[in-house]
């Protein structure tokens, strides 16, 4: 192979293999938004039923209270019964207790439905707290290895960058000047050619450029999007021995 033509090849893929690892390394903010995001989501639904059942305590409390407060009232009420002096006053105050019984018994029966509410939200929130532990332990082991991966791809990364740089350094400053143009342009400056085509811009060339390209010893360009062409040829065929 031409030594330009080889260099700029081995300059391509380090390129390629450093845009592969920045690539991957771009990518690890994304997944740990998505683990955070479903730690939140788990972290939600927990929220929302610890709510549920403060909601429901909330309001047995208050429905205790007015029971309370009615049967002070329905105290209140037989103590007058007593000190009645007519029959109608005497009627009028047992009209009263009949309706603070009934309210007591409206309240007992509202205290009651939120107990038995209270009992079925409280194994809701179990569930619910062991499945945001259960969700919690697996964001805590999915960020750790994010945190692995971000280390040993930045080192990998930094690696690829030095060979990238060292390669460049070896590429005749024409060569070099070609394929940074190209690259600018395509956002790659080499191409495989395979089979008569270029495969980034998939365009058939001409037969008597197919020929040539295959040599691999000039530095030829795409007629159509310009990359520096490079063939490999496919390796040896191997016979089985009869």
């Amino acid at each position: 192979m031409n030594p330009d033509l080889e260099k700029l090849v081995h300059l391509h893929h380090a390129e390629a293999a450093l845009k592969r690892a920045e690539s991957d390394l771009a990518e690890i903010p994304r997944l740990r938004r998505a683990v955070e995001d479903r730690l939140e989501r788990d972290r939600s639904h927990l929220d929302a039923a610890k709510a549920a059942l403060a909601g429901s305590q909330k309001a047995r409390r208050e429905h205790e209270s007015v029971v309370a407060d009615l049967k002070a009232k329905l105290s209140k009420f037989k103590g007058q019964l007593m000190e009645v002096k007519t029959n109608r006053e005497y009627t009028a105050v047992l009209h009263e207790i009949e309706g603070v019984e009934r309210e007591i018994k409206a309240r007992d029966d509202l205290t009651f439905g939120e107990m038995e509410k209270e009992e079925g939200l409280a194994q809701e929130v179990k569930r619910e707290e062991a499945d945001f532990r259960a969700v919690e332990a697996e964001a805590k082991k999915e960020k750790a290895e994010l945190e692995a991966r971000t280390v040993a791809l930045e080192a990998e990364a930094e690696r690829l960058r030095k060979d990238r740089d060292a390669v460049a350094a070896s590429v005749p400053e024409g060569a070099l000047a070609l394929y940074a143009r190209v690259a600018k342009q395509r956002g790659t400056g080499v191409a495989e050619a395979r089979d008569g085509m270029c495969q980034a811009c998939h365009v058939r060339m001409r037969l008597q450029i197919w020929v040539e390209v295959k040599k691999n010893d000039q530095v030829f360009q795409c007629e159509s999007c310009s990359r520096i062409l490079y063939y490999e040829p496919p390796p040896p065929t191997v016979v089985a021995e009869p």
